[in-house]
């Protein structure tokens, strides 16, 4: 897998003209490439990647790449209109419109729902900082989020029928709502700190980064998935053995991959698959590409 890149456009355009459809499909560009990265990521416990298709019967790689392209255009609409000043209801029409898209390429399997949700929401606080003309940092993109939608977000329906809406009613977890209306802490404080480590770690493996960040969110975050698939006894076996892997050095221990593996094919046979923490790696890599700020200048 190669490393997410930096990005930056500039341009001697007057601001008006410069603002719009080219910022919009950079940003979409990089939410797209931020699920196609987390798909390649791989070991992830119980996770789809290139390599397996993890705890799922019902959809493989392919599936996926299907479904994060087919999320393209609807990333750049979301950041026109975050740019725009949109309120949490249009931004939501939205989502619905890429959900819609996701069902149609993927034959009705959910591969990215919490991801749209949290990307969304990402896509247009990136959009609104830029329009300023300034640079995006990390920490203002989730400030903005919780500035801009948290009320409306807290209000929004909650789906009936989702993993997240049964999760919530059974166990009280927030699922992707409580971390989009928190500026998606689980994101700046678990995440995001991961990958920055694992870079340290293995600063020429590419590869590393965003298993370290897989595995410190499944340690740290209640996953609705991983609740739905195995109960509370399933989100406690996955945290203890996330921990166990980060505490015997993480991607910086010797025979990462190899422990890493392990703990996947553990997952796997019990089923147990931690799809939120999947869509906050997405969020996290996308994140990433922010580090040192994004130059729309």
């Amino acid at each position: 897998m190669s490393a997410i890149p930096q990005f930056a456009l500039r341009s001697a355009r007057p601001a008006k003209k410069r603002e719009g459809g080219l910022v919009s499909k950079l940003i979409a560009d990089q939410a797209v490439l931020a699920l196609l990265h987390e798909l390649a990521a791989w070991p992830k416990p119980g996770l789809v990647s290139h390599v397996d298709t993890g705890s799922h019967t019902d959809m493989d790689a392919a599936m996926m790449q299907s479904s994060a392209e087919a999320l393209r255009p609807f990333f750049a609409e979301l950041a026109m209109a975050g740019r725009d000043g949109a309120d949490m209801g249009h931004l939501r029409t939205i989502g619905l419109r890429a959900e819609a898209a996701m069902l149609a390429a993927t034959g009705g399997v959910n591969t990215h729902r919490g991801a749209i949700f949290g990307l969304c929401a990402a896509a247009g606080a990136v959009a609104e900082i830029s329009a300023e003309g300034a640079a995006v940092a990390p920490v203002r993109l989730g400030q903005i989020v919780v500035r801009q939608w948290a009320a409306d977000i807290q209000r929004g329906p909650i789906p009936l029928f989702s993993h997240g809406a049964a999760a919530l009613r059974r166990y009280g977890a927030g699922g992707a709502r409580a971390e989009a209306a928190g500026g998606f802490r689980s994101v700046y404080e678990v995440g995001w700190p991961a990958l920055r480590q694992g870079r340290s770690l293995r600063p020429d493996d590419p590869e590393a980064p965003p298993v370290q960040a897989c595995f410190a969110l499944i340690a740290a975050v209640h996953d609705t998935n991983l609740l739905h698939r195995g109960g509370a006894d399933g989100l406690r076996y996955a945290a203890e053995a996330a921990s166990l892997f980060l505490s015997q050095g993480g991607v910086g221990g010797p025979d990462w991959r190899r422990r890493a593996a392990v703990v996947h094919a553990a997952f796997v046979a019990r089923r147990l698959s931690p799809g939120g923490c999947a869509d906050l790696l997405a969020m996290t890599l996308f994140v990433g590409t922010l580090e040192t700020g994004i130059a729309l200048l």
